[in-house]
């Protein structure tokens, strides 16, 4: 008779356990594409972001992280954000007057001005199976030169029409969720 409610109460607590763990189904979201640089170079360019999805019925929302945006041969990482005290309301990633020119204006980004946007969703966990980007900016020196070394920061060529990249989700951790790699061979050649 001991036995029993000892089993039961353990398969009871085991079920407790399971539930408040959590029923978030976690994702690797990813894309790559070949598009000009602002130089003009052909140039790997790649997108990522992970997801915490939880089911319509579940009291926590489903979250992401960041989306990173970063092209092949330069140093220069972009995250995109769907919090409107980043940078402005929907997807985007703001400029620095540092590093950045509004391309059509001419003049310095502001940290107020989205560099690049993703057209068609507020959120990031709303994305599905592509992303659009739309640039408004281009860095205001692709190349530095510091102690003989050159580092390059180039990124997406600024466009009014939005870049459409087709992305593909896996379940974290399988072996379909690593993105792809740069080809760093263009990158010694230059």
């Amino acid at each position: 008779m001991t036995f029993f409610p000892f089993f039961a109460r353990n398969i009871l607590v085991a079920g407790l356990l399971a539930a408040l763990s959590g029923c978030a189904s976690y994702y690797t979201h990813y894309g790559m594409f070949t598009a000009s640089n602002s130089a003009g170079d052909p140039r790997q360019v790649r997108v990522t972001w992970d997801t915490a999805e939880y089911p319509a019925w579940w009291f926590a929302s489903s979250q992401s992280t960041p989306i990173t945006l970063e092209t092949q041969c330069s140093s220069r990482v972009w995250k995109l954000t769907d919090k409107a005290e980043e940078c402005v309301g929907g997807i985007s990633a703001c400029g620095d007057p540092a590093l950045d020119i509004n391309a059509q204006s001419g003049h310095p980004a502001t940290i107020d001005t989205p560099c690049i946007q993703a057209s068609g969703d507020e959120a990031i966990v709303d994305i599905d199976r592509s992303v659009d980007l739309l640039v408004s900016c281009k860095p205001a020196q692709p190349v530095t030169e510091s102690g003989g070394e050159k580092t390059n920061h180039d990124y997406l060529r600024a466009s009014t029409i939005p870049y459409s990249i087709s992305v593909r989700k896996a379940a974290r951790n399988s072996l379909s969720a690593r993105p792809p790699e740069f080809d760093n061979h263009v990158c010694e050649a230059n």
